[in-house]
């Protein structure tokens, strides 16, 4: 992001910050929060990881820390929030008989923090939770290729990489920018395609990587950092009543019907021999998602779908793209409640401030 953007965005969020602080003083909150409108609008949650090292300070759009969630789940315990099963809760929302303040658990990919960090935190607050479970990985005890090489550029951004032809690298590099280190694992995975490297040869790839940068990789192997939670993992959790559905196979949604719905079916056979359930909810990876894939996943027997657009499920919205509110390490506790409550839904849908601050049903 440009300097100016940045600017931009930060005078944004002050001066959103400064509007939900008037109305939370002015009741708004707790009447929205407290009203038929709300009743009848589900909010679906969507977390992706938390940081088992410092993965929230590399990628904090996609890493929290566990302190974090655990001041979420506060939050939710002590407003009164009725944390719902995802399957019940579209149910419940199509019949119109959503109980007040409805708020759904969703975890994206199913990495390996989820398991060791995040259900220990549900279990103690008695929460349901829905893991969008990715498969390519989860026999394999080794990172997601290219975030591992993200990853491992990132922490050693103040280094300078030699050239290093066996991973495709062949000049030297300074790692201080981040268009530089992205520029570098394009390399790194155009080179790996090009020699049509099978995942266990791009693990090793990724361990020369870290071997010209002088970090241990077995220690991130040991620590399963960026790794996938694996078949045993799953079975336990799914027993213990973690609800995992869809998130394709290799993380990808080709625009090839052929090649999409092998993604699907890929993902629902690894994870039928995980689970007892059949998985038919699905979430887009990275919320990238075109109409064309509608009839595709209705096809595969899917119910509902979810994005990564920011908003409150309706009776009458489309199940196969459900909004949702993805909570980052950059959103406010103020942000996180206005979402709750509902206030952020409207302010995000332009309602006039008067209007909010005297909010009726």
């Amino acid at each position: 992001m440009r300097p100016g953007q940045d600017s931009l965005k930060s005078m944004q969020k002050r001066i959103r910050g400064n509007l939900l602080r008037a109305l939370k003083a002015a009741g708004a909150f707790d009447r929205v929060r407290d009203s038929r409108w709300r009743q009848r609008r589900l909010l679906i949650l969507c977390y992706h990881s938390l940081a088992l090292d410092d993965e929230n300070q590399w990628r904090p759009g996609q890493f929290l820390a566990a302190t974090r969630l655990r001041e979420r789940f506060e939050t939710l315990k002590q407003g009164g929030y009725q944390v719902l099963d995802l399957g019940d809760a579209l149910a419940r929302l199509r019949q119109g008989n959503l109980p007040p303040h409805s708020v759904v658990l969703t975890f994206d990919d199913g990495t390996y923090d989820f398991y060791s960090l995040t259900y220990p935190l549900l279990r103690e607050f008695g929460f349901s939770a829905t893991v969008y479970q990715t498969t390519h990985y989860c026999s394999r005890h080794m990172p997601v290729f290219p975030l591992i090489c993200f990853y491992m550029l990132w922490k050693k951004r103040d280094a300078v990489l030699a050239p290093t032809p066996s991973i495709g690298i062949m000049k030297e590099i300074a790692l201080a920018a981040p268009e530089t280190r992205e520029t570098v694992v394009r390399q790194i995975i155009a080179f790996a395609d090009r020699q049509q490297l099978s995942t266990q040869q791009k693990n090793e790839l990724a361990a020369e990587l870290a071997h010209r940068l002088g970090i241990d990789y077995h220690d991130l192997l040991r620590r399963r950092i960026l790794q996938i939670m694996n078949p045993q993992e799953i079975a336990e959790l799914a027993a213990a009543g973690i609800r995992f559905e869809l998130h394709t196979h290799r993380h990808r949604t080709p625009r090839d019907q052929a090649l999409f719905e092998k993604e699907i079916q890929d993902n629902r056979d690894a994870l039928s021999a995980m689970i007892s359930a059949r998985p038919e909810h699905f979430c887009y990876p990275l919320g990238h998602y075109d109409r064309i894939f509608l009839p595709w996943l209705a096809q595969q027997g899917v119910v509902s779908a979810t994005t990564c657009d920011p908003g409150m499920a309706l009776r009458s919205s489309q199940p196969l793209l459900l909004p949702r509110f993805i909570d980052t390490t950059g959103q406010t506790a103020l942000e996180f409640e206005s979402w709750l409550t509902g206030v952020g839904a409207l302010v995000k849908a332009g309602v006039n401030v008067a209007k909010l601050r005297r909010f009726r049903s």
